[in-house]
């Protein structure tokens, strides 16, 4: 009773002392939370003759496709990821070392772009089937067969060779942190190889490849260039769709409401798969993380390296060799006042949205460090959660309530002092930027959080002790010490401001073209050549975090 008492005059003192600071942390963790509740807003004003046609028509087509795909996507990613990662952690091959840092290069190519590359790819006159002709002798496509790669299936196989380094990362990172020791001790024992993979392997590595297939089906839920350019219905561009060609925003809601509980399901299916399993390395068996590779020798070791080779040459190598023909072709038209324009919109609005989510992580994560305030840190995990929503979802529920704002206000000062100042927000870009620092302020808020976890709260305590405000500790002792995970983070929103497709779609004001969108735009028009510079810049930038990835995960 007395710790408990003590305990609450603790966090009294706290909240007394920190008054201002949590406030502003309430205010900004609130006001990221806003999408979401617009969302039920839009969705519940909405008439019943709507959402029954919508309930009817389109969501039971949508959701099974949705279902597909996730499915597809999972499988894929899990099996592909897994054996890669099985193979560089525990077995010699030739290029083994390269192809450990390879497998990670499909990261850089967003799924709309491998989508782009591959469709060209497989066309008509694509490499594939021009080769089908030369060797067969065919002079029209009635002569042979050739699959449409427009299909599910082809979305499935585009979105899994990008996707599949979440789970290669994630599961490669738990079999060196694992060791050799325990499978060791199960050949020792007389497992087969079969056992060995089914018995230890899988079970120890179930952790890593569920976050690692979470994490790619929510990129795969995000998506809406891919699965257009593929012809691929689902519930996400259903959203896209119904909202912009049939103008219904209430039924686009109400998709996005069924969506939301679809990603909620996912991420408690995480949980729950986990459970209450722990995985831990006592002092005692810290020789578990010495990796004794086994060399492969004959025609084995070739199969593994084409095994491992084979996904980078299909998910980096492909959109990079379609996309860099194009832009050779094209040489001369490269440097267009067009994409010169799209490129500096893109830099604007990413390092825009990197400094605030940037100043914002630091006030959000700071708070947390002086406070330590259960309901609060509740309230901050809620509010960077933003990344497992879907872009399509955040810029339903951002749109309304900021076109609300602009027509009041522009209302207001017409009446008041005859001035007019149109969509203030929505027509200027402003709605995009908090579009992307809600989007990404999971990925600044935990890279902030990793530094300040780093520091020693003994030094804030020394300077305070020495007469600083908890403004100067920050500003002039925390900050400095932070400054590579300040960077990291910064470079991280910046490179998916740049690579983000589908709420700047939603929210770009008339006029305004990124990147993203300078390419999705021709891609529309089937006139992917003409775009492949902008694809090969947005893959210049993707491969940032990668290189970030590499760096933490050298073994």
């Amino acid at each position: 009773m007395i710790a408990l008492n003590l305990s609450k005059q603790s966090n009294r003192f706290k909240i007394r002392n920190s008054g201002k600071l949590v406030a502003i942390t309430g205010f900004f963790s609130l006001l990221l939370c806003l999408p979401i509740s617009a969302l039920f807003i839009i969705a519940l004003g909405g008439d019943f003759e709507s959402f029954y046609h919508i309930a009817t028509t389109i969501m039971p087509s949508a959701t099974w496709t949705t279902f597909l795909l996730l499915l597809g996507v999972g499988l894929f990613t899990a099996t592909v990821g897994t054996s890669c990662a099985w193979l560089v952690t525990y077995y010699d091959f030739p290029l083994r070392r390269t192809l450990q840092w390879m497998l990670m290069l499909p990261l850089a190519v967003p799924t709309y772009i491998s989508a782009y590359a591959f469709v060209e790819f497989l066309s008509y006159t694509g490499e594939i089937q021009t080769l089908v002709r030369a060797i067969g002798g065919f002079s029209s496509p009635r002569e042979y067969w050739f699959p449409d790669f427009r299909s599910i299936t082809g979305t499935i196989i585009v979105m899994g060779l990008v996707l599949f380094p979440y789970v290669y990362l994630s599961v490669r990172t738990m079999f060196l942190l694992q060791g050799t020791n325990i499978l060791d001790s199960a050949r020792v024992l007389g497992a087969t190889r079969l056992t060995l993979i089914t018995k230890v392997i899988l079970p120890l590595a179930r952790p890593a490849i569920i976050l690692g297939v979470t994490l790619a089906l929510m990129e795969t839920i995000n998506d809406i260039g891919a699965v257009e350019h593929m012809g691929t219905q689902t519930l996400t561009f259903s959203i896209f769709s119904v909202w912009l060609n049939q103008s219904d925003l209430a039924g686009a809601a109400q998709i996005a409401i069924f969506l939301l509980i679809i990603i909620i399901g996912l991420i408690a299916l995480e949980g729950i798969s986990r459970g209450d399993r722990r995985f831990h390395e006592t002092k005692a068996l810290s020789s578990n993380a010495i990796i004794v590779r086994r060399s492969i020798t004959g025609g084995k070791k070739w199969l593994a390296l084409v095994l491992c080779f084979l996904p980078v040459l299909l998910g980096f190598g492909v959109p990079i060799f379609i996309l860099g023909k194009y832009a050779l072709s094209n040489f001369s038209n490269v440097i267009s006042q067009e994409l010169t324009t799209a490129l500096i919109t893109s830099l604007s609005l990413g390092v825009v949205a990197a400094i605030l989510a940037i100043i914002i992580g630091l006030l959000l994560t700071y708070t947390l460090r002086v406070t330590n305030l259960p309901l609060l840190n509740k309230v901050v995990r809620i509010a960077s959660s933003g990344y497992a929503v879907p872009g399509t979802l955040i810029a339903l529920g951002i749109f309304l309530p900021l076109a609300t704002f602009d027509n009041q206000l522009d209302s207001f000062l017409k009446a008041t002092i005859g001035i007019s100042t149109g969509l203030l927000l929505t027509g200027s870009g402003a709605a995009l930027v908090f579009a992307y620092v809600i989007r990404f302020m999971a990925m600044a808020e935990g890279n902030l959080s990793n530094g300040f976890q780093k520091i020693s709260p003994n030094i804030d305590m020394a300077a305070r002790n020495l007469g600083r405000s908890r403004q100067q500790v920050l500003r002039t002792i925390l900050i400095p010490i932070m400054r590579p995970a300040i960077i990291s983070a910064g470079l991280l929103v910046f490179v998916e401001v740049v690579k983000e497709l589908s709420a700047t779609i939603m929210l770009r004001p008339f006029g305004m073209n990124t990147l993203a969108t300078h390419v999705y735009d021709y891609a529309s028009q089937a006139r992917v050549e003409e775009a492949a510079v902008g694809c090969l810049l947005i893959i210049a930038a993707g491969i940032i975090p990668v290189v970030l990835l590499l760096r933490s995960t050298q073994h």
